[in-house]
């Protein structure tokens, strides 16, 4: 399975970029897509899911009613609509594959992961 995240670049504070991911390669198991994302220095942290089943999505407290998550069932694609955004969400954002079905978003609940893309907010 491959997953290629793309949309990275380089905003102001307060302007909106959108991410897009997509998986390729034989996909036996999925259950979810997810956005994470990882700041110099810093561990890699859950952003947003989305359940391929029904869709439900599941968001990190930091960016409810800033970021939406969306899926696109026929490419098996995911996206990240980003708005508002800030200095300090600066990292590189990955997407990756939840096989099976958890409602933990530790990133060892995923399988495989994209390359990341950069976004850089500049203040």
């Amino acid at each position: 399975v491959q997953l290629q995240a793309s949309g990275g670049g380089l905003v102001q504070a307060g302007d909106s970029l959108g991410l897009s991911c997509a998986a390729s390669g034989g996909i036996f198991s999925l259950n979810a897509m997810a956005w994470f994302r990882q700041a110099p220095g810093k561990e890699r942290e859950f952003i947003a899911e989305i359940r391929w089943s029904d869709g439900s999505t599941f968001y990190a407290d930091f960016v409810k009613g800033r970021f939406t998550i969306s899926r696109d069932n026929t490419k098996a694609a995911v996206y990240l609509q980003m708005s508002r955004l800030k200095p300090e969400d600066t990292a590189v954002y990955y997407c990756a594959i939840k096989p099976y079905r958890s409602d933990s978003y530790s990133p060892s609940q995923y399988k495989h992961w994209g390359q990341g893309t950069e976004v850089t907010v500049s203040s």
